[in-house]
């Protein structure tokens, strides 16, 4: 009789027979493991209890002043946290005064104190407030929009801290807790688990944050508090949520501990952060664009712009190539590499592997230096249509009806001469692609195109055998657009 299919009977037999109460549980505990996954649920009280005290409450002291764009012009689902009626949600009037409240907690006894930057941003008084009942007056060493990262200094020593953990071993299916104070309710605990990594801007301006999804409750007041394991290590900096409320909908995003402390350490020593850039526009590769590349799957990033004069023009990286890898590190989608660049200082050689022309090749790149925000995924929103000129007659493979531009049109749309051929209307193909009246075609594969016949050419030298990629600028943001043609008999 196996203790596999007979655990309880042979248990029970050993009791019957003398057997010890350790050779029993030890007979229980076998039985066990082959029946469940998990064990059991965490008791985090011990944890609580030990990290505690070095989890603070910021308030800060808010001039009224116009709210900078790149914070706050967020999608309506991404929420930051303040304390109540302190939130500037999109629509509101684009001033904010008063009192901001958040999380902090402290990384080192002489009084560091990490939190987020939209916390303390424009701040002219930022308090700490401890567990012990103690308020100090904390400065700002410096602080990173882009990562959403501040440090503070308060004068003190001695102070409790929580240790850091290792956010690139952070896995989904973990256990993790948060700290904070949502709604002013300082030090309320929050449990759950870590639902994704690795998640990539999501048009909140944080490109270059590889952030940590979870289940954990996390509210206003919540902003710049720890997330932690079950050891009790803080993994992430509490940053975000994704809520059409306005409220938890459970969808968290936390900044990896990782990130944080890769921009605390430039933070502490010159008071601002500085990232490596590519001057590359991005897009994902979609099934119909890989068909057309003769990929054999969709991972990597598109490049749909190349910035005049920036690192990867120097380098000789061109349009419609596909990075597929950087240093070794394959891309699954076009979010994955600004966070791998921004991670690298200005000046570093990074090795990319592009897909170009049916090839793999090896492009080295000298990094620059990011100056700004940049979209590293074009998001089409609409223009007005182009003035008639000269219309074509309906382009009957792709389902575009063109407009020649003539110098008014194109200065107007920030075109140089003889660059660009406007849409008038699209039907079938084209529609399904995505293309819209007012968008400009600039170029079908890397053949730059001028007129509504110098398109028709190229449409027909690039054959009907297969989708035909489209260069399209729209709001004076290039991408590219494929569409499968109609073959007409």
């Amino acid at each position: 009789m196996s203790i596999r299919k007979h655990g309880l009977v042979l248990a029970v037999s050993l009791a019957v027979f003398g057997a010890s109460p350790f050779l029993i549980e030890q007979a229980r505990a076998q039985q066990q493991s082959t029946q469940n996954l998990v064990s059991g649920l965490p008791d985090f009280t011990r944890l609580v209890e030990q990290v505690g005290p070095a989890v603070v409450n910021i308030e800060a002291t808010i001039k009224a002043k116009p709210v900078a764009q790149g914070m706050d012009n967020l999608p309506e689902e991404f929420r930051r946290f303040f304390g109540p009626g302190m939130m500037p949600f999109p629509g509101m009037p684009q001033q904010r005064g008063g009192t901001s409240i958040g999380t902090g907690f402290v990384i080192s006894s002489n009084g560091d104190v990490l939190t987020n930057h939209h916390v303390v941003e424009g701040a002219s008084q930022v308090r700490v407030k401890f567990s012990d009942g103690r308020v100090l007056n904390a400065r700002v060493v410096g602080s990173d929009p882009q990562s959403d990262v501040a440090l503070l200094k308060v004068d003190a020593s001695g102070l409790p801290t929580i240790p850091l953990g290792d956010s690139s071993q952070v896995k989904p299916g973990q256990w993790a807790f948060a700290m904070g104070s949502p709604f002013g309710l300082d030090h309320s605990v929050t449990a759950g688990i870590v639902s994704a990594v690795g998640r990539t801007d999501r048009g909140t301006g944080q490109s270059y944050v590889p952030f940590i999804q979870t289940d954990v409750a996390i509210n206003r007041g919540n902003s710049g508090g720890p997330l932690m394991n079950a050891q009790g290590q803080v993994i992430g900096i509490n940053s975000q949520i994704f809520s059409n409320s306005g409220g938890y909908q459970g969808v968290s995003f936390a900044i990896p501990i990782d990130t944080a402390m890769a921009a605390v350490k430039q933070l502490k020593a010159t008071g601002k952060v500085q990232r490596g850039k590519l001057g590359l526009r991005l897009q994902e590769v979609s099934p119909e664009s890989a068909r057309a590349l003769g990929l054999p799957d969709t991972r990597g990033a598109l490049v749909s712009d190349v910035e005049v004069g920036g690192a990867a023009a120097k380098a000789g990286v061109q349009s419609m190539d596909v990075v597929r890898g950087i240093d070794g590190t394959t891309l699954n989608s076009a979010s994955d590499l600004a966070p791998i660049v921004g991670a690298k200082q200005p000046g570093t050689e990074v090795q990319l592997a592009i897909w170009r022309n049916g090839k793999d090749i090896k492009v080295p790149v000298k990094l620059g230096a990011l100056t700004e925000v940049t979209t590293t995924e074009t998001r089409f929103g609409g223009k007005a249509a182009p003035n008639q000129r000269e219309a074509a007659p309906k382009e009957s493979k792709l389902g575009l009806e063109l407009a020649a531009l003539d110098a008014d049109d194109r200065k107007q749309l920030g075109l140089k001469a003889g660059e660009g051929v406007g849409v008038l209307s699209v039907r079938g193909p084209a529609t399904e692609a995505g293309m819209r009246r007012g968008d400009i075609v600039l170029a079908v594969g890397r053949t730059p195109v001028g007129t509504p016949q110098a398109l028709k050419a190229a449409v027909a030298a690039a054959g009907v055998d297969g989708p035909i990629m489209l260069r399209v600028s729209r709001n004076g943001s290039p991408a590219f657009v494929t569409i499968q043609p109609e073959v007409t008999q």
